[in-house]
């Protein structure tokens, strides 16, 4: 039986991305596997006024369970409210690539979905994007496409190389096949390995500073669809401090480069409204799991270090709600 996600007190994105172009900044969509990223997601949104996409990848909603996952988004909406927190929630498919899978979640109960029909050729994603468009539209539930590849590797989506995306097919296919956001690839990349040492080059202060987006890209695009919502993908910035926590207690993850904090600010003041964050996530937990083990190697409780993992990443969020993507104090 498909469930309506109104039922659920979500919100599609359409209205959210409008209002964030409006006032110059990006709408968070940060990615969760399991409960204690959910809570920090909802206390960082909450406690920073800021509005908040719930994402869900294919491969976590494998892991997690559909159903659970369901639950999990109308319990995000709930502890919200009661924590009088009252900012909007969207939950959102990330990289959905089929439309049966976007067509199972919007029956779900999501209020968003992504179809990536970037690995077709063109005319195949034109025509898998309509088909998922047109399904949705029944549903009120806002659409997500894709033109150009991001290279890296995050759950299920693995590319060698980026493709940029070429402006002068923005129009077309916005126009052909009626979705609400567009991802395009201006230089971003899944994963907290988004560049090689030899792409990058060293600050005075020895740290290697990645190649600058395709801002010439972005603006090209914005002035053959003005006004449109624009996604970026792979925007995790690999803070150092964690990398440098999670190598210190024992991990390896020596050359992680990420996006620059001041480049993706410049993007959210354009038209890119929607900001996509997983790895920054990911090893915001991981440093301080990793940190408790290293300190305290008796402790078996979950709880002892899934929690300050769960406060850190909080922090994490609020952080970057408020000096990155600035939509903080917007709610």
């Amino acid at each position: 039986m498909a469930v309506s996600y109104k039922d659920l007190g979500l919100v599609n994105t359409r209205e959210m991305c409008k209002k964030a172009m409006e006032g110059g900044y990006a709408v968070p969509a940060y990615n969760f596997n399991n409960m204690e990223q959910l809570q920090a997601i909802i206390k960082g949104c909450g406690e920073s006024g800021s509005p908040v996409i719930l994402q869900v990848s294919k491969g976590a909603r494998d892991y997690a369970n559909a159903t659970l996952l369901r639950s999990l988004g109308k319990g995000a909406v709930d502890m919200a409210r009661e924590s009088g927190y009252d900012i909007p929630i969207a939950l959102h498919l990330d990289h959905g690539d089929t439309f049966e899978t976007c067509a199972a979640c919007i029956d779900s109960g999501f209020s968003s979905v992504m179809i990536d029909g970037s690995h077709h050729s063109y005319e195949d994603n034109i025509a898998l994007t309509k088909k998922v468009v047109e399904y949705a539209k029944g549903f009120d539930v806002t659409v997500e496409g894709e033109l150009g590849v991001l290279a890296g590797i995050e759950d299920d989506v693995v590319a060698a190389e980026s493709v940029y995306t070429q402006p002068e097919e923005v129009e077309d296919f916005v126009g052909k096949t009626g979705v609400d956001s567009l991802a395009i690839s201006i230089g971003t990349s899944h994963g907290a390995f988004k560049f090689t040492p030899a792409q990058c080059t060293k600050n005075e202060e020895g740290v290697l500073v990645p190649p600058p987006l395709r801002f010439d890209i972005l603006e090209q695009i914005e002035k053959r669809i003005p006004g449109f919502s624009i996604v970026l993908h792979g925007a995790s910035s690999v803070l150092m401090k964690y990398v440098d926590m999670i190598n210190q207690f024992g991990g390896s993850l020596d050359a992680a480069v990420g996006i620059p904090a001041e480049q993706l600010r410049k993007a959210a003041k354009s038209a890119v409204c929607k900001i996509n964050v997983d790895s920054d996530g990911r090893l915001a937990l991981t440093a301080m799991i990793r940190k408790v083990f290293a300190e305290k190697p008796g402790e078996f409780d979950p709880r002892k270090y899934l929690g300050p993992a769960r406060d850190e990443l909080a922090l994490m969020i609020i952080d970057k709600n408020k000096n990155v993507l600035g939509s903080a104090g917007r709610y």
